[in-house]
C-alpha cells in the first residue's frame, strides 16, 4: 500500500512575454522549447509562474518580469503540431486573471533563489525549476494580492 501523498509544488518557467500570453490565451503551458520531460515533473494542482527575461523570443528588448501565474489543470501531457517540423508538448493550465506583472529586481534580495544578486539570472537558464512555497507566496502577493485558495 502506498503512503505517498501528493504535495503541491511550485515552479518557475522562463518564457518570453510574447509566448507567455499565447499560452495564457490558449490555457496551456509549453516549457523548455516544447520538451515533454520537464512537463512530466509537474503534477495536477501544482502552481506555475512564468518569468519573462525578454519581450519576444529571439528579441533583444528586456522584460525581466514575472508575467503569469496558473495552476496545472490535469494529468494530461499532449503533443501539439505547430508545424511539420515542430511538435511540442503541452499541459493544460488554469491561469489566474487580473494579475499584475511584477519586475524581478525589487524582489532579488527577498527570493531564496536569487539572493546571489551577482548571478541571479543563471537559475532561469534551466527553463523550469522548482521554488519554495515561501518564494511562491511572495511573488503571488506582488502579482495578485493576498494569497487565498483558488478554485481553479
Amino acid at each position: 500500500m502506498s503512503t505517498a501523498t501528493s504535495v503541491t509544488k511550485y515552479w518557475v518557467s522562463t518564457v518570453s512575454r510574447e509566448h507567455v500570453f499565447v499560452g495564457v490565451k490558449g490555457g496551456f503551458c509549453q516549457v523548455c522549447h516544447g520538451k515533454k520531460g520537464p512537463l512530466a515533473r509537474m503534477k495536477e494542482g501544482d502552481w506555475l509562474i512564468y518569468y519573462s527575461p525578454k519581450e519576444s523570443f529571439g528579441g533583444d528588448e528586456p522584460c525581466q518580469k514575472f508575467t503569469a501565474i496558473g495552476k496545472i489543470a490535469d494529468k494530461n501531457i499532449y503533443a501539439f503540431k505547430m508545424s511539420d517540423d515542430f511538435v511540442p508538448f503541452r499541459r493544460n493550465v488554469n491561469y489566474l486573471e487580473s494579475v499584475k506583472e511584477q519586475p524581478i529586481r525589487p524582489l532579488l534580495e527577498q527570493l531564496s533563489f536569487t539572493q546571489d544578486a551577482k548571478n541571479w539570472g543563471m537559475k532561469f537558464r534551466m527553463g523550469l525549476f522548482e521554488i519554495s512555497k515561501q518564494d511562491f507566496e511572495l511573488i503571488h502577493k506582488q502579482m495578485v494580492g493576498e494569497l487565498h485558495e483558488h478554485k481553479n
